[in-house]
């Protein structure tokens, strides 16, 4: 976290769950309006973890072989050669996903589950750690393609990103008068703390931090409850569950302890169901928020002891 803010202003919340998904293995879908740094966090999180870093930008013509690739002909040896696509990487950031048809960013999310690609019947895998950053925009809605509910539900979170604080601004500005621009400090002062061989070791860490059966519980009261919720058409389905189980244990090792707690469970209600719940039509009326229901749902269920 330090090393990031070397040179990003802001939004600790957003590189904390972020690290977060990464260690629990997840993906993590962002709701922004544009020009809020997701790029430079991406690059300058892939020169602090040392993994390579791609951006897809999705546009209405976008295929599916432009992300996954595709296989090209030599006239050299009269063979056809694979040409990898922008998905081969550790850290993809699948800018606007929601401008492209929903063939174009399903094999996205298929990649994501899978973690491999298939190509004229050869599967070929994708390197461990894989970490999806994708991003939609929710002020312009021409254009855009709605992801369906089982496609949503295959990213860990989904943060929402606001403006940053009028002090994180004037900080913001006074970084760009320094006499390097962005790009040079990220050379300069931003440093490699690790490579993806410690990354996996530490996913694998995370996933054998201790739950409690209460715990265990807790979660899995959280998640049923959504199903029967007045403000909820639409409940979470059974993966809600694990990404709280999953994203918990993570947040347990951040604080230094080997055992997960209530609070980190409920740090991650908001994030890791927001976008597995579909209002009802009668609390959209009522200009009820997804966030605030997910709260109020949150405080009526007792926090066990340990």
């Amino acid at each position: 976290m330090a090393e990031v803010a070397e040179v990003y202003v802001g939004q600790e919340e957003f590189v904390r769950l972020t690290l977060t998904a990464l260690l629990a293995d997840g993906h993590v879908l962002i709701e922004s309006v544009p020009g809020l740094g997701k790029t430079l966090l991406v690059q300058i999180l892939g020169k602090i973890l040392g993994c390579q870093f791609q951006r897809i930008q999705f546009t209405a013509d976008l295929m599916p072989s432009d992300i996954t690739g595709q296989p090209i002909y030599n006239a050299r040896t009269s063979e056809f050669v694979f040409r990898p696509g922008p998905v081969f990487t550790q850290i993809l950031l699948a800018d606007e996903i929601n401008r492209s048809p929903a063939k174009t960013h399903a094999a996205l999310l298929e990649i994501m589950q899978e973690k491999h690609v298939t190509v004229d019947g050869t599967t070929r895998h994708i390197a461990p750690p894989f970490l999806v950053l994708a991003t939609q925009n929710p002020v312009e809605s021409e254009g855009t393609y709605n992801l369906p509910e089982a496609q949503l539900d295959r990213f860990l979170f989904k943060l929402v990103i606001d403006y940053p604080t009028p002090e994180e601004e004037d900080e913001i500005l006074q970084l760009h008068c320094e006499p390097e621009s962005v790009s040079q400090q990220i050379t300069t002062d931003v440093h490699t703390l690790t490579d993806p061989e410690t990354i996996i070791r530490l996913q694998s860490y995370c996933h054998n931090i201790r739950v409690d059966t209460r715990i265990i519980s807790y979660i899995n009261q959280i998640v049923r409850l959504t199903r029967n919720w007045p403000a909820f058409y639409m409940g979470a389905s059974p993966r809600a569950g694990i990404a709280l189980l999953n994203g918990s244990r993570v947040l347990a090792a951040f604080a230094g302890r080997d055992y997960v707690v209530p609070d980190d469970v409920a740090e991650l209600v908001i994030p890791a169901l927001r976008h597995r719940v579909i209002l009802s039509p009668e609390a959209e009326v009522e200009g009820v928020s997804v966030d605030q229901s997910l709260l109020s749902l949150q405080q009526s269920i007792e926090v066990p002891r340990l």
